[in-house]
């Protein structure tokens, strides 16, 4: 135990490596598995190298992008400020951010790589029982899981140890200014992480969404083909945008998560004065420690998901994963919880005892599997909400649409009042503390999480396979069965995603007052309120560019593929082969173009209000992306993946006022136009809102330090007297 008490900092990314050791097994074992016959490999392939072409160009883009930022943190971090307000920070932020960024954009790599060598052996396993295709589209899932987590730890342990022995003096305070310049800068790592993942999902999504909608209004809808037939030119651009979207997208975008919770409970935490074994340092390391034993059990957890027989449920399957990795974790924080921390705690004036740090960390777990569930709900076969759209698509097109929105803004109020009664809840216990490492419980199980969620892509690029390559009926269906459910963990992930980035996001807030110097958001003062407004509006600009650049994608995919179909004799009688590079060109060129303006708005937003105005004035502006941003994120979400799964159920028989109805219905028909609509709404702005409000978050309390109260610009000081001045101004009647 003395040991454990001595060296627990070094510990910390020795679970991280476990991860990444687990991860290499797993996809050691991924690779080993039979690929199929030479069509299957040759389709794969195609694939593979579309979702690379996409990477290497995004990478080239962004390499400028995070050379230029970097430039710009090194210069903040040379500023010390003035006596009255100094500026802990160092030009080493700028490494920080560099690392944070290539961890990010590896993530996404790993279980991308993976990704596109598990889909066409899922498709082989296939052939041979459900079981065996769970198993490898699973363990395929798990190495974007334990090797997101496992970075994710790794580089931010790792990192923190480094900082530590380089800016903390020996027997210097937990809570002093030594700690508190480590921990800024350590903030660079998670801007990183952020600012790569918000680029890596809109591109993902803008990508993927294009090829999507113009593979479905053109083959399945104009030309009557199965939605991934070999002789659709879009269908290789699709199948390349559910790993570029949904695996790399996703894998960039919980990576961001994970580390930004972990170090905002971090920077709470280093305001706590803790006597402990640990030299103050317990409330700084126990997110950490509480992120390394939610891998560890993640990974138990994988062992149980399997099948033995093809009546057996793989959502049972998966659910068994997932609720035994809460449970676990929920036990071992128990102990961890009580070894480190003191009986009595205090910050900033709210006292509070570890036992009630124990009961946030259960908040975090529950807010999130009810979070998880409330979606599962929303957007599942066979549940009222997608029955209901099921049943307004026999009268067109329009009911088809009205049911989907009806049932996406009726999505938003569980959610909500799980995540409002998480945070008070979380707060009554242990303050703003108890509020980030409810975050940081809540986020514990990512792995496992994360896992669940990339397993829905290799499935659904198993069964595009499984359909280009001709295989036998009996295999589709197996695929089927795993898309369907895939369809479904994919939005309980997002669900879960927007959960963590709403109390992430407070605690961020949190943690940018205190270092700003701000006590209160003051809405009765009008720049404020001001400030509020346009907040609550950025969420739907972000939303409409995204939107509108899938609209303008799409475009152009449907007039390629009507072109080939008109130009290319012999492709609908299998004579003649689809150009399917030109469509992979049109998805990639048009998302890198695309993706630049949302993510300039994340990130300059908060910059121009911070300099001008002043820290309270973005805090208002905080307040309303944030709001704005998880109300918008569940909406869109929801309202996608309902579409999606009411449409797929008339792939086995819709039953819609007694009578069931089947592909090619004029039913059918209108849920193909609800999902096209919803198709952006679920891949590409929805899930990006919970990577916008956190960045922005982020970016806000990296720049802390430089508007905090007593170091106000010329700007903010001109403003400032012209508010003291109109105070003074008595108009007489």
């Amino acid at each position: 135990m003395e040991f454990l008490q001595n060296n627990l900092i070094y510990m910390i990314p020795v679970f991280g490596l476990v991860g990444i050791l687990v991860m290499a097994i797993q996809s050691a074992w991924v690779s080993k598995q039979d690929a199929g016959d030479a069509t299957m490999t040759e389709l794969a392939g195609h694939i593979a190298d579309g979702a690379m072409a996409f990477l290497k160009a995004e990478w080239k883009v962004l390499t400028y992008f995070v050379i230029i930022a970097g430039a710009l943190l090194a210069w903040s971090g040379t500023m010390t400020g003035s006596l009255e307000a100094p500026i802990h920070s160092s030009p080493v932020i700028a490494v920080a951010f560099l690392i944070g960024a290539v961890f990010s954009a590896f993530a996404g790599y790993l279980g991308m790589r993976i990704a596109t060598k598990a889909n066409v052996r899922t498709t082989q396993a296939a052939r041979t029982s459900l079981a065996k295709a769970l198993k490898v589209s699973f363990t395929g899932g798990t190495v974007m899981g334990f090797g997101v987590a496992g970075l994710a730890i790794f580089g931010l342990g790792g990192l923190f140890i480094v900082l530590y022995t380089s800016f903390v003096p020996a027997g210097s305070l937990a809570s002093g200014v030594d700690m508190k310049k480590t921990i800024e800068v350590l903030a660079g790592f998670s801007l990183g992480a952020e600012s790569i993942a918000l680029f890596a999902r809109v591109g993902g999504g803008i990508y993927t969404k294009a090829a999507d909608v113009g593979a479905d209004l053109v083959g399945k809808v104009e030309a009557g083909i199965p939605e991934d037939d070999v002789r659709n030119p879009a269908t290789i651009a699709d199948n390349v945008g559910d790993n570029v979207g949904d695996v790399a997208g996703m894998g960039a975008d919980l990576f961001g998560s994970y580390v930004a919770t972990i170090l905002a409970t971090m920077v709470l935490g280093q305001e706590i004065k803790s006597e402990d074994q640990f030299g103050g340092m317990a409330p700084i390391l126990l997110p950490m420690l509480i992120a390394g034993l939610g891998l560890i059990f993640s990974i138990v957890s994988s062992w149980f998901v399997k099948i033995s027989k093809e009546t057996d449920s793989v959502q049972n399957a998966l659910n068994i994963g997932n609720w035994l990795s809460i449970l676990l974790t929920a036990v071992a924080a128990y102990f961890a919880v009580h070894w480190m921390l003191p009986e009595h705690m205090s910050i900033r004036g709210f006292e509070f005892t570890s036992a009630a740090v124990y009961y946030s960390i259960l908040v975090g777990l529950v807010v999130g599997t009810l979070m998880s569930l409330i979606t599962e709900y929303y957007t599942a076969m066979g549940k009222r909400p997608v029955q209901s759209i099921i049943n307004q698509s026999s009268t067109g097109h329009a009911t088809n649409i009205i049911g989907g929105l009806s049932v996406g803004m009726e999505s938003t109020v569980l959610p909500i009042l799980v995540l409002a009664a998480g945070i008070y809840g979380s707060y009554y216990f242990a303050g703003f503390y108890g509020v980030a490492i409810a975050a940081a419980g809540m986020m514990a199980t990512t792995a496992m999480q994360l896992a669940i969620d990339a397993f829905g892509p290799i499935a659904d690029n198993a069964g595009g396979i499984a359909e280009m390559s001709g295989l036998p009926k009996e295999v589709r269906e197996r695929t089927d069965n795993l898309d369907a459910v895939g369809n479904t963990t994919a939005a309980t992930g997002k669900g879960f995603a927007i959960a963590s980035a709403a109390l992430t996001s407070l605690a961020l807030f949190a943690a940018f007052a205190g270092i700003s110097g701000i006590t209160s958001i003051d809405i009765y003062k009008a720049n404020v309120l001001a400030g509020l407004f346009v907040g609550g509006m950025i969420p739907f600009i972000f939303s409409s560019l995204c939107i509108s650049a899938v609209g303008r994608a799409a475009m152009a995919m449907v007039q390629e593929v009507r072109r080939q179909f008109k130009e290319i004799p012999g492709i609908m009688e299998y004579k003649a082969k689809p150009e399917y590079e030109k469509c992979v060109a049109i998805s990639t060129n048009a998302s890198i173009r695309e993706m630049m303006l949302p993510g300039a708005i994340a990130i300059v937003v908060p910059l121009i209000v911070g300099f001008i105005f002043g820290p309270e004035v973005l805090g208002g502006l905080l307040a309303g992306v944030t709001v704005s941003g998880v109300l918008m994120g569940i909406f869109q979400s929801n309202a996608g993946g309902a579409w999606d799964n009411a449409k797929k159920s008339f792939e086995k028989g819709a039953m819609i006022n007694g009578t069931m109805q089947y592909k090619g219905s004029d039913a059918h028909k209108a849920s193909v136009t609800g999902d096209t609509v919803g198709d952006p709404f679920k891949d590409t702005s929805g899930p990006s809102m919970n990577i916008l409000i956190k960045l922005m978050s982020i970016v806000s309390l990296i720049i802390a330090p430089h508007i905090a109260v007593g170091t106000a610009s010329n700007a903010q000081a001109k403003l400032i007297k012209k508010t003291e001045a109109a105070k003074t101004i008595h108009i007489k009647p």
